[in-house]
Formats: structure tokens, C-alpha cells, sequence
């Protein structure tokens, strides 16, 4: 008995002692974050908010952790489900907390880093602030930054994320919002067929219909879905009838700007061959029906983008054919790898 209680004398507090030169030791690794050949600048202030190792983890913890929203099931994976590019697939609009119901469909998270600014209407400007929005909207995630905060000081994996994460080690609001943006930031969709044909890599080979899909999505389409992001970030008016049970004025919402109503923030169409609905309230459920409106669907409106109205004529001449092969290039858009990738799956 003697012997054992020397043993554990002499192990025990060299067991501690290993553990906590351990946590003392652990450096954060850097996580590589590398612009694609194809794409324009960043326009995330990377250098602000370097992703890390440990900063990604926590990011990725926060973004499944359903004990941020009021009910403790809702959490950001919840409407942005990753084999749809991060969107909530078959909504039309996103169900939040006691199934409470907005008006907007939920968009895509890809290539987060390169946006300047975010939301349908704009509402944010900065990544690192846009999940308050959601995290804190009473018919999304209606959260409590204050429970929020509590809840992560009592938890143990918590404790230890936070304080490899950030050099201050503080659970605060400021550190879990830059964690979010260092797992966004590292959510890079740029491998898709079109990304191999844009950058000459194997099986980058556009089939005949692809490539006059393509040469008609120069002609119609890329003024607004502009550069290999498939967006130039602009907020425009498409000629959608306006609902009148929702009346959704879109970006006058934010400017008050009579010029803005109606107008709506120009999606990406990366992966949207698997991101239905479509639009901002999510009426389309197909990429024919969306077609179709801008064919022969477009309403007549003050603020309507003048791509829509030419001389005098309504919508984007389109024969059936013609949508056939601009649908076949828009699948070239869809990235497997990103849809799939382990990194960004909760399990």
C-alpha cells in the first residue's frame, strides 16, 4: 500500500505537469488560404483575421451548435445544409425556432471572403458581423448573446478552443464572431467542371451543348452574374411580381432610397443546379421556370434593370433549345468536391 501511494505520488503530479506544459505548448497552426487562378481579389480583409487551425474548429463547432439559438436545436447548419451548397434545399423560405417562418429563402454560403457585402438587401457589410443577424432574428435563431456567452463559459471543449483559438484565450462576442468568419472565409467553392475548363486542367472539357450554353450565358446573362464568382454583388430589380402579402421592398428596406425598391442582391450561381428554390423568396422550383420568367415573365416597374428592357421589349429572348443548353452550362458550375468536402461536413 506504501509503495502504491508512492507510486502515485511521483506519477500523478507528473501526469498534470506533462498535461499542462502540453496546453502551454500547443502552437495554432495557419490555415492556407489560397485564391483560385480564376478568381478576382479577396475582398475579406484576410490579414485582419488570419483562418487558423484552431479558429476554424471553433468556427465550425459554433456553425452546428444548435444551443446558440433560444431553442437549442437551430443552429446555422440548420437552413445551410452543405450537399446544397449550404442552403436550406426544398424551402421556400427558412423555418426557424418554433417553425417561425421569414420571407426570404435562404442563400447559399460559398466563397464567403470574396463578397463586400451580404443579405438579399444588403443589411451587412462585414462577414464578421453579418451572423448577428440571424443568430439574434427572433424568427431565425432568436439567440441571447449574453446565454450564448454563458453557455460556451461552461463548457469545457469550449474553454479549450478559445483559448488555443486567440491570443487573448477570451470567450467573448468579438472572438466568436471571427471564428465564424474563419470557417466562412476557408469555404471555397472553385472546383467545379467550369473552374477546369476556365483554368485548362483535366476534365475541364465542355460538351457541345455546355459550350453554346456558355456563349449565350456571355450574351444574356453574365452583366449581372459577372466574373468566374457568377456575381458582380450588385442589387438589382428582375422584374419578379411583387407579392402583396409580403410586399418584400429589398434593398429599400436599407437605403430608403426610392431607386433601390425592389431590388434584390445578384446570387452567385455556383452550385445552382443544386440550390432550389430560387429567387429571394424562393418561387422557382426549377432552373427551366427561372428561365422562363426572364423570357416571358418580367413585370414592368420604375425601378426594373434596364438589362431587362430593351427597346422597349421586356425580357431576354430565349427559344427552347437555347434554355436547354444554358441550363447544360449552368450544371458545369456544380462542385462535387466543395459539396462534399469533410472539412465543412458536422460529422
Amino acid at each position: 500500500m506504501l509503495k502504491l501511494r508512492y507510486f502515485l505520488c511521483l506519477v500523478v503530479p507528473l501526469l498534470i505537469s506533462c498535461s499542462d506544459s502540453e496546453e502551454k505548448q500547443y502552437v495554432n497552426v495557419p490555415l492556407d488560404f489560397t485564391i483560385p487562378s480564376n478568381f478576382p481579389s479577396a475582398a475579406y480583409n484576410i490579414e485582419g483575421n488570419k483562418p487558423t487551425e484552431k479558429g476554424f474548429e471553433l468556427g465550425k463547432k459554433l456553425f452546428y451548435d444548435g444551443r446558440l439559438a433560444s431553442d437549442g436545436l437551430v443552429s446555422c447548419g440548420f437552413c445551410h445544409l452543405q450537399a446544397n451548397a449550404f442552403t436550406h434545399h426544398g424551402h421556400t423560405v427558412s423555418h426557424g425556432v418554433d417553425n417561425a417562418t421569414g420571407t426570404r429563402n435562404a442563400p447559399p454560403i460559398q466563397n464567403m471572403a470574396f463578397q463586400p457585402i451580404f443579405m438579399y438587401d444588403g443589411t451587412a457589410d462585414n462577414l464578421d458581423l453579418q451572423p448577428i443577424i440571424p443568430l439574434t432574428s427572433i424568427i431565425e435563431m432568436n439567440g441571447d448573446l449574453n446565454a450564448i456567452l454563458a453557455m460556451m463559459k461552461g463548457d469545457k471543449e469550449y474553454q479549450k478552443l478559445f483559448s488555443q483559438a486567440f491570443e487573448d484565450k477570451a470567450i467573448t462576442t468579438e472572438n466568436m464572431l471571427k471564428a465564424l468568419s474563419q470557417f466562412m472565409v476557408m469555404m471555397v467553392s472553385s472546383n467545379s467542371k467550369f473552374d477546369k475548363f476556365r483554368r485548362s486542367e483535366a476534365g475541364g472539357t465542355l460538351t457541345a451543348d455546355e459550350s453554346a450554353g456558355y456563349e449565350l450565358f456571355k450574351t444574356n446573362c453574365a452583366s449581372c452574374h459577372a466574373t468566374d464568382l457568377m456575381t458582380d454583388n450588385s442589387f438589382r430589380n428582375n422584374g419578379l411580381a411583387v407579392n402583396p402579402k409580403v410586399n418584400d421592398v429589398g434593398r429599400y428596406k436599407v437605403t430608403e432610397k426610392a431607386s433601390d425598391y425592389y431590388k434584390f442582391k445578384v446570387q452567385s450561381l455556383r452550385n445552382v443546379e443544386v440550390t432550389a428554390p430560387y429567387m429571394h423568396d424562393g418561387r422557382f422550383g426549377t432552373l427551366e421556370a427561372v428561365l422562363n420568367h426572364y423570357e416571358s415573365g418580367i413585370v414592368d416597374s420604375p425601378t426594373l434593370d434596364p438589362l431587362l428592357k430593351k427597346d422597349g421589349k421586356l425580357g431576354i429572348a430565349l427559344s427552347q433549345s437555347e434554355k436547354k443548353q444554358i441550363i447544360a452550362f449552368l450544371k458545369t458550375l456544380t462542385d462535387t468536391q466543395y459539396l462534399t468536402d469533410k472539412r465543412f461536413s458536422e460529422f
